[in-house]
C-alpha cells in the first residue's frame, strides 16, 4: 500500500546530553549521537497525535562530539526497597556529552496501527484526509513560535535545551568530522506502536560519516 509521507524538520542545542547506552550499567555512558527514539521524543515533545507515526531519517551534528564526567544524586525508583523507605539517594555517575547541537529530520505517515487509537484521535482522523499533512503544518507553525506539547530533553529530563527551533543558518554540519562506528545503537523500546508492550529493537553496524547519522528504514511504506 502506497501511503504519503511529509518531511518535517528541526534544530536543537544544549549543554548537556545523554543518550544512554543499555549495556553500560548502573555508570552509564551516552551513545556519541542520539537515538531514533530519542529523535522521535524530540519531534513529539513539539506536537503528539497518536493517528500519525513520526519516522526519525537522520540526524546532523553540528558540534564536535565531547565526552565529560557527571554526577547527580538518585532519588529514582530504582533505587533499593531500603533506600526507597529510608528516604535515601545514591550518587549516580555517568559520562554525558556536552555543548551539543543537532539538526534533526523525521517523515510523518499516517497511524498502521489504527485499531489501537483512542476514540478522540479516530474521531480526528475521520475529519482530514491526509492527517501527515496536517501534523506538518501544525508542527511548523508550533516550532516557529516556540510552542511545545512537552518539555523537550537531550536525553535525561535534568537535560533541557538552550535552543529548540527552525534550522538555523549560521549552523553547519561537521562534514570534516572522522567517521565513528556504532556498532549497536538502541531503536526503541515501545516499537510496535501507540500504547504498546515493551518490545527492543537495536540497529546494528551504524556510522555517523561526514557528521551524518542515517537510521536505517525499518519496513515502513513512505
Amino acid at each position: 500500500m502506497i501511503r504519503l509521507s511529509y518531511p518535517v524538520e528541526m534544530e536543537i542545542a544544549g549543554s548537556t546530553a545523554m543518550w544512554t547506552r543499555p549495556d553500560t550499567g548502573d555508570c552509564p555512558v551516552s551513545y556519541p549521537a542520539p537515538t531514533y527514539s530519542a529523535v522521535k521524543a524530540i519531534f513529539e515533545s513539539v506536537l503528539w497525535g497518536p493517528d500519525v507515526e513520526i519516522i526519525p531519517t537522520r540526524v546532523e551534528l553540528c558540534t564536535p562530539i565531547q565526552y565529560h564526567s557527571y554526577c547527580t544524586n538518585y532519588g529514582g525508583p530504582l533505587r533499593s526497597s531500603k533506600a526507597i523507605k529510608d528516604g535515601n539517594n545514591y550518587q549516580l555517575y555517568a559520562t554525558v556529552l556536552i555543548d551539543v547541537c543537532y539538526k534533526l529530520y523525521a517523515e510523518v505517515v499516517p497511524n498502521r496501527m489504527k485499531n489501537q487509537l483512542p476514540e478522540s484521535a479516530i474521531q480526528w482522523d475521520a475529519k482530514t484526509t491526509s492527517p501527515g499533512h496536517a501534523y506538518q503544518c501544525i508542527f511548523k507553525r508550533r516550532l516557529r513560535r516556540g510552542q511545545c506539547y512537552s518539555i523537550p530533553t537531550l536525553g535525561w529530563r535534568e537535560f533541557t535545551p538552550s535552543y529548540l527551533g527552525e534550522r538555523r543558518e549560521m549552523t553547519s554540519v561537521l562534514v570534516d568530522m572522522p567517521d565513528v562506528v556504532i556498532p549497536s545503537m538502541l531503536r526503541q523500546v515501545f516499537s510496535k506502536g501507540y500504547n504498546s508492550p515493551v518490545s527492543y529493537v537495536y540497529d546494528n553496524d551504524l556510522m555517523i560519516r561526514n557528521g551524518v547519522l542515517e537510521y536505517p528504514k525499518r519496513g515502513v511504506a513512505v
